[in-house]
């Protein structure tokens, strides 16, 4: 698996969209601190852009990859080669390269701008962070998407509509059921529901590592005053990182049973 991880992240890092995707955020990062240097501000300019943004292009980079690369994946199930190793190094080599990329592109300006020396270093940290893990499960649920569907539009369509449906159509039904139910006690509903959803998860992981409690959605709030600032931290990191492990087992489970 590692040498297939090897392969794939060297292939994706020689990939001119790879280096497009870095050199957005380096521009915009540039840009916000050319408005302003404050490190704060900057953060939380970054914070809509890298949480709708991340987990959009792995999703359709992880997709494109899959469907391109089809024809050396039948190469190598014809070796003895186990499938798991196949697939998941795959997708651990596109989640990487996503990785890699958003950390250069928001790395470097803020290191040019004195992030090691500012206080702002771990609210940083916990934005590139969230980054990553959005990276790491949105590649993970369109690799599962591209493994149970042949067709290539399909694919990318369902891989679009998933995206779609956690960056907004979530929260427009989220928001429905609280005007309906609003004399209802929903504390424990919003609990729940924000579990369900990664970018709110990590949205509501940054604005509390900020103690911006005036920018948090309902369950935000919730979240914060049931848990407190240091267990809401806790629980939104391990809910995220359960986010990350299903869609993998469902990748392995796939590849064990798929008829290729």
């Amino acid at each position: 698996m590692f040498k297939i991880l090897k392969y794939t992240l060297s292939d994706l890092m020689r990939s001119k969209w790879v280096y497009i995707y870095t050199t957005f955020y380096l521009v915009l990062t540039t840009a916000l601190f050319w408005l302003s240097n404050d490190l704060a501000k900057v953060i939380i300019s970054l914070m809509n852009v890298v949480l709708v943004l991340s987990p959009l292009i792995a999703a359709l980079f992880a997709t494109l990859y899959h469907h391109q690369s089809r024809e050396f994946t039948e190469l190598l199930l014809a070796q003895p080669v186990r499938r798991t190793a196949i697939f998941l190094g795959q997708y651990f080599g596109v989640a990487m390269s996503m990785s890699v990329s958003l950390a250069a592109g928001l790395g470097v300006p803020f290191l040019f701008y004195g992030l090691l020396v500012s206080a702002q270093v771990w609210n940083f940290a916990t934005l590139l962070l969230a980054g990553i893990a959005l990276s790491l499960i949105f590649s993970a649920l369109a690799f599962y998407v591209a493994l149970r569907t042949e067709n290539k539009i399909k694919g990318f369509s369902l891989t679009i509509l998933i995206w779609l449906f956690f960056a907004v159509i979530y929260d427009g039904l989220f928001l429905l059921l609280l005007v309906l139910f609003n004399d209802y006690p929903l504390d424990n509903f919003a609990l729940g529901a924000s579990v369900l959803n990664p970018l709110n998860l990590s949205r509501m992981l940054i604005l509390m590592k900020l103690d911006i409690s005036a920018l948090m959605s309902y369950s935000g709030a919730v979240f914060q005053r049931f848990l407190g600032t240091a267990a809401g931290i806790g629980v939104a990191a391990f809910c995220l990182a359960a986010w990350i492990a299903i869609p993998i087992f469902g990748i392995r489970k796939t590849a064990l049973t798929k008829d290729f």
